[in-house]
């Protein structure tokens, strides 16, 4: 019996040649993988953000050198696991959207350094810390771990701002990218102002984290920070989006050749600045309003749980904050992934800036085989390894805990 699919050489001349089918098309495999990569951002936020905004905050609510210790154990379970979290979304960049891998890398080449010295930290200062009774060495461990907390956490909240400011990049015809900025340019008001707001955001964060595990006067003094972060997250958040308003013009992507075409950011390809504030998808599509309302809802649901002195509250409030903010800054730059101020055109965006069908393709087989394992794997580590922590078991333990 002959195949249906005859061999290209016998086909009539309209018939294309016999494809296997496909999962996805071109354009909703795009789609698929711009959402894929938020939830792996919230997923890094969410989980990798509470143990460095608890330890920012380490130095200013442990007095004692076993108040600290017991903030730093709340997370020695969890923090390396977390780190799969930013590594798949690391991973998930590069082979769903190289081009913005590549273009990040090279013209944020020192940003990224900073957020990957301040990494080096962490492993380091709490595998070191305890081990000399020395407390000038426990405290400089302890600036070291506020380092790799707080910095990653700023550095991140500066990015964001820049996106929406515009990067200065440009392509050539080979699809090569020059920077035209440099790393103190990017340290302008406005970013500085979504530091702020990130830096904030994951301090609330680990506050309700500190709340939910210890007890006596660190839990208390872990609920007035969460109370305070909360609250600059608040102000930071409607600052920022008011000054996008006022004083930012956004990009809008006027037409595209194909969605569905390959990668090739100069084909076809119309970019206006006349969005202001960034506010065009919120007047699309108003469904994506929930965004900054969420935002705003978990700052005041973690003021509330801190008032009331409930850290599950607070720890919903801060986990609400920040899928607001994320989900906000997403909707809000949607199509585009990173814009240039420099040259409009050269801006990338989710439908020219991918990877090929085939490798989006293995890749959506991947990712749900891999992302629901690591989701397990991070809620059954905290399920097994859940309790308070006091300052009786670090005593109890002088050794055998960090």
């Amino acid at each position: 019996m002959r195949s249906p699919c005859l061999p290209p050489r016998v086909l009539p001349p309209n018939r294309p040649p016999c494809e296997g089918k496909k999962m996805f098309d071109y354009e909703v495999l795009k789609l698929v993988w711009w959402v894929l990569i938020g939830v792996l951002l919230i997923g890094f936020a969410l989980t990798d953000g509470f143990d460095m905004g608890a330890m920012a905050l380490m130095p200013f609510v442990g007095q004692t050198d076993n108040e600290r210790r017991v903030a730093i154990n709340t997370i020695a379970p969890h923090w390396d696991g977390n780190q799969v979290w930013f590594i798949t979304a690391g991973g998930a960049l590069f082979a769903a959207w190289p081009m913005v891998y590549a273009v990040a890398f090279s013209g944020l080449y020192w940003a990224m350094l900073l957020v990957l010295f301040a990494l080096f930290c962490r492993p380091v200062g709490f595998d070191y810390r305890s081990k000399v009774e020395d407390p000038r060495w426990r405290n400089a461990w302890d600036w070291a771990l506020f380092v790799g907390g707080a910095v990653p956490a700023l550095v991140f909240g500066v990015a964001f701002g820049n996106l929406f400011l515009g990067l200065p990049f440009q392509l050539d015809e080979l699809m090569r990218s020059t920077y035209h900025g440099s790393f103190f340019a990017l340290l302008n008001p406005f970013a500085l102002l979504c530091g702020v707001v990130s830096l904030s955001m994951l301090s609330a964060h680990g506050g309700a984290w500190l709340m939910l595990r210890t007890d006596g006067a660190l839990a208390e003094r872990s609920r007035q920070a969460t109370r305070l972060c909360a609250l600059v997250f608040l102000l930071g958040f409607a600052a920022a989006g008011a000054w996008l308003v006022l004083g930012v013009e956004g990009f809008s992507q006027l037409s595209v050749s194909d969605p569905g075409a390959a990668l090739n950011p100069l084909l076809d390809k119309q970019v206006a600045q006349d969005n202001a504030g960034w506010l065009a998808n919120y007047g699309r599509y108003p469904v994506t309003l929930i965004a900054p309302a969420a935002g705003i809802l978990g700052a005041l649901l973690a003021l509330l749980g801190s008032g009331r002195n409930s850290g599950g509250v607070s720890f919903l409030g801060t986990s609400l904050m920040i899928v607001g903010a994320i989900c906000t800054a997403g909707f809000a730059l949607f199509p585009f992934v990173f814009p240039s101020s420099l040259d409009p055109a050269s801006s990338l965006t989710i439908w020219d800036a991918v990877s090929s069908h085939k490798t989006l393709g293995i890749m959506f087989v991947v990712a749900c085989l891999f992302v629901p394992l690591i989701l397990c794997y991070t809620l059954w580590s905290y399920v097994r390894m859940w309790g308070r922590l006091t300052q009786k078991t670090i005593e109890a333990n002088p050794h055998g805990l960090y």
